[in-house]
């Protein structure tokens, strides 16, 4: 997969706008001591289980990748004109 020149940051959104989601879905609230990595695959895994994102193959399933998921997948839900929108 080919990184995204603005990843770091589209990651560090979509784990601010994931963590949202987390909570008013019902599946848990993330604590402060939470690492990044888990984060990241809880988020990554709901949005999989909620049809929001198309699940990597399970040979491919690794923090990279999914880190790589979720910063097309808040890349698509910024607005347009957005200083992370990479158009």
């Amino acid at each position: 997969m080919k990184k995204h020149k603005h990843e770091a940051e589209l990651v560090k959104e979509a784990l601010k706008i994931g963590a949202i989601y987390f909570e008013k879905r019902g599946a848990g609230k993330f604590e402060a001591t939470d690492s990044a990595s888990n984060k990241i695959t809880a988020v990554y895994r709901l949005l999989v289980k909620d049809g929001l994102i198309q699940a990597l193959a399970k040979d491919q399933e690794n923090e990279l990748n999914m880190r790589h998921k979720l910063a097309l997948w808040i890349e698509r839900q910024l607005p347009d004109g957005h200083p992370l929108k990479g158009k």
